[in-house]
């Protein structure tokens, strides 16, 4: 008897658990992620994050924290050949596990709390998994990312990749919450938003225009024609069966309720030590906390955006 077999033509008994190597094509859009990406040379320090967290012991009752941080992150293990079984057909998945580490260099907040923490201190841990799906694909998703956040918090988010010489515009994103009345120069309740605009934290990162920074990193390599080609990898947990999914105490204090992530993969002109392409990533990611009740809407919530940036650099092997 023949062995099982995907649209594609993939032996599905021919499953196979590897580590990864760049370009490989069963990862499809993913092919340039296996490695280790960091804030190496001038990209030290390229992490930002901005996050409203409950407060009881200040007048507004939240205060904003910033972060300045380091990160590695690496994908390790490719999973080819994964079968999902089907009538008529199966689908064939392959997936490529990451892990994110993330170190703070500064951290500020306002009002201040005394619990921003010290430079080094460990901010993030996430591990999880990026899926191509290699054929039988719903409304055209082709990528997920399944992410497990130590708080408490479980992400399936789904997505379309897309190639482009020309590179992607990256989109201006305001961090302000939705639900508030009046703006940010009129409302007492938006101080600490205000007050990192007008006085953006590390003398760079404002809130209001939380991707700029991404814009700017960006700019000058676009402009040159440094930029070969760039894959744009979008994912949310709006998008068909995706979810986000929250221990008891998470729910109730702040709700983590959506999650939306760009990586933007440039594949550059220059070379690195081993003569390959340099590679760069860039991600922004936002996730929307809910809590605190809306005045304007009784029954619900306002909508924090929890809002994180990074350029990165392919560490060569």
């Amino acid at each position: 008897m023949s062995s099982p077999k995907s649209q594609l033509g993939f032996d599905q008994n021919q499953r196979k658990i590897i580590i990864g190597e760049q370009q490989d094509s069963e990862l499809g859009p993913l092919c340039h992620l296996p490695g280790s990406w960091q804030n190496i040379g001038n990209l030290q320090g390229h992490g930002w994050n901005m996050i409203a967290l409950p407060f009881a012991a200040g007048d507004l009752d939240y205060r904003l924290l910033m972060n300045q941080y380091d990160e590695t992150l690496t994908f390790n293990l490719v999973d080819k050949g994964v079968p999902n079984r089907g009538i008529p057909d199966d689908q064939s998945v392959a997936t490529l596990d990451y892990t994110q580490i993330i170190n703070q260099i500064a951290a500020d907040d306002f009002p201040q709390s005394g619990l921003a923490g010290k430079p080094g201190l460990a901010i993030h841990h996430e591990p999880g998994l990026w899926l191509h799906m290699r054929d039988q694909l719903t409304d055209e998703l082709d990528i997920a990312r399944l992410s497990s956040i130590p708080h408490g918090d479980a992400v399936i988010a789904l997505g379309k990749s897309a190639q482009s010489h020309s590179g992607f515009e990256i989109p201006a994103l305001s961090g302000l919450p939705i639900g508030v009345a009046g703006d940010i120069d009129t409302s007492p309740y938006l101080a600490p938003y205000k007050h990192f605009r007008d006085h953006p934290f590390e003398g760079v990162f404002d809130p209001t225009q939380a991707n700029a920074l991404l814009q700017k990193a960006i700019a000058p390599l676009l402009r040159d024609g440094k930029v070969r080609n760039t894959t744009k990898l979008e994912v949310r947990s709006t998008a068909a069966s995706g979810s986000v999914n929250n221990i008891p105490f998470v729910t109730r204090q702040a709700n983590a309720a959506e999650m939306h992530s760009t990586f933007w993969i440039y594949e550059l002109t220059e070379t690195d030590s081993n003569g390959n392409p340099k590679l760069w990533l860039q991600y922004s990611q936002t996730v929307i906390l809910d809590f605190f009740n809306r005045k304007d809407r009784p029954g619900e919530l306002i909508r924090w955006p929890h809002i994180s940036i990074n350029t990165l650099e392919k560490v060569p092997t």
